[in-house]
This record gives structure tokens, sequence and C-alpha cells, in this order.
């Protein structure tokens, strides 16, 4: 069973500032040269390229998917493989922009996990109630926050 990520208007403005910012980066140095080298210009557009294709890919290829035996959450390179038995509790979202996130909305939850790295992961799926009743049914040892 598969879940896409919610989107709001705060990510979507987030990936084009930084898209901006990126190809500004970029860009500037080149306008401001005069009369740039060839190879120049190509390895830097190559780098604008490669850089903003990375955040874009990180941003639109986040999904969650229940497996018999794991969760698996992936966001680009960035994946994770999360057993059942190992989460410990989910909780309503706090803070964004801190820890492993694999989010594209404000709001979602945080999944406590014995084997995490830095003990949670964030996620966002568009159909929370949904995901949460699956999560329930495959995670019966994990505490529910009350508001979820």
């Amino acid at each position: 069973m598969e879940f896409r990520p919610k989107t709001d208007r705060f990510f979507v403005a987030l990936i084009s500032v930084v898209s901006l910012v990126i190809l500004a980066v970029f860009t500037v140095p080149l306008l401001l040269d005069g009369d740039p080298p060839l190879a120049a210009t190509v390895i830097l557009l190559s780098l604008c390229v490669l850089s903003i294709g990375f955040v874009l890919w990180i941003a639109l290829s986040v999904n969650y998917v229940f497996f018999p035996d794991h969760l698996y959450v992936r966001g680009g390179p960035f994946r994770s493989r999360i057993p059942y038995g190992e989460i410990t509790r989910v909780a309503p979202l706090g803070e964004i922009f801190t820890g492993y996130r694999l989010l594209t909305a404000r709001e979602g939850f945080e999944i406590f996990y014995r084997s995490a790295l830095l003990g949670s992961v964030k996620i966002s799926p568009r159909d929370a109630d949904r995901f949460l009743a699956e999560l329930r049914r495959r995670c019966p040892q994990a505490r529910f926050d009350p508001s979820l």
C-alpha cells in the first residue's frame, strides 16, 4: 500500500526559493564576468542544473509504502526501512526544520523507532487518517498520541 505526501503552499514556496537561490549563485558570477571562458560557463551551468535537479528529485519523489514487514519511506536518495516491531511512538509534527524529515507539508506526524539514527522520521501523508489506521493495525505495540 503506497501513500503520496501532502504538499502545501509553504513547501512549494520553499522549494521555489531554494531553486532560485541556486540559480542565482551559479549565474550571477557568469553575468558579472564580462566574457567568461566557455569551459567555465559549461561547468557552472551544469552544476546549476545538477543542483536544482537534486533538490527537485528529493522533493518530488517522496512516498511512503507499507510492506509486509516494514514501512519504507523515500525521498530522492534518502530511504529508510522501518521494521514495524521497532516503531515505539507516533506523535503530531512539532518542529519541521530539524531532524530527519521526508515531508512536503507542515502538517504531519513523527514516527519514533529504535534503530533510527536521529531517533525518528517526520512524514506528511496525503491521506493521514488512512495511513494512521494502517500503521495502528501493523504496529499494535506503538504508542499513538491521543491527538492523532
